[in-house]
């Protein structure tokens, strides 16, 4: 691999940006696209699918043939809440890949006896989220039915541009938080954006039934996302 290659690769990686090694076969050479880059022609569009997708694989546009190498960053899910959701939300995330977190300030709930095996964290995400930053491979999912918990989160994720930002509660519930975070300054198509009521429609009824749904959600939301497109390589 070229060296000027390893480090641009070595930088995306640490700083949890998406990025493919573009290796052609028949000269040997390769380049780093991060995404956000623009590539013409059905190289470009091969590209894009695979940002999409994470699988590495080979190609062949306009008569050559390409390696693309595909690293993304481990998509995670913060989860605001340490309630009976997320006791049947967060097994299945990590069955799926997910990397979750679990953020909760009222220690009664937020227990190892009741979050085994995951990262818990017994704060304010007010607190918490500044030093653990939200990004584009994140989502968010809030639970807790209280404002005071939940909202800090969602204004972070929608801030940060998570590419699923999810809250519980009835329409009516989500009618006050959209008022609110209209007069903290979010516009409607950020809080547009907003999964709620929380979850695929799939008519459910118990925690783990929601669980089933709002995973569903969240991996339809990632394979669907929008590519970054602000910008060339930084």
């Amino acid at each position: 691999m070229d060296p000027h290659s390893l480090k641009k690769l070595n930088k995306a990686r640490s700083s949890r940006q998406a990025a493919i090694l573009v290796t052609d076969l028949a000269e040997g050479r390769d380049r780093v696209v991060l995404e956000g880059d623009e590539v013409a022609g059905a190289l470009g569009e091969e590209v894009s699918s695979r940002f999409l997708s994470g699988k590495s694989g080979l190609v062949d546009c306009d008569g050559r043939s390409f390696f693309l190498n595909v690293h993304l960053p481990p998509p995670r899910i913060v989860i605001i809440g340490a309630v009976h959701i997320s006791q049947a939300l967060y097994p299945m995330a990590q069955m799926t890949d997910f990397d979750v977190t679990i953020i909760d300030p009222r220690s009664a709930f937020a227990t190892a006896e009741r979050f085994g095996g995951v990262n818990l964290i017994a704060d304010w995400p007010q607190d918490v989220l500044p030093l653990k930053p939200l990004d584009r491979y994140t989502a968010l999912v809030a639970v807790t039915h209280d404002p005071k918990i939940d909202d800090p989160g969602v204004e972070a994720a929608l801030k940060a541009g998570c590419f699923y930002v999810g809250a519980l509660g009835s329409r009516k519930t989500h009618a006050k938080r959209v008022q609110r975070l209209t007069e903290a300054g979010f516009g409607e198509v950020d809080i547009a954006r907003i999964s709620a009521p929380i979850g695929l429609e799939i008519g459910a009824a118990t925690p783990a039934e929601i669980a089933v749904a709002v995973l569903a959600d969240i991996i339809l939301a990632y394979r669907k996302r929008a590519l970054d497109r602000s910008g060339a390589s930084r």
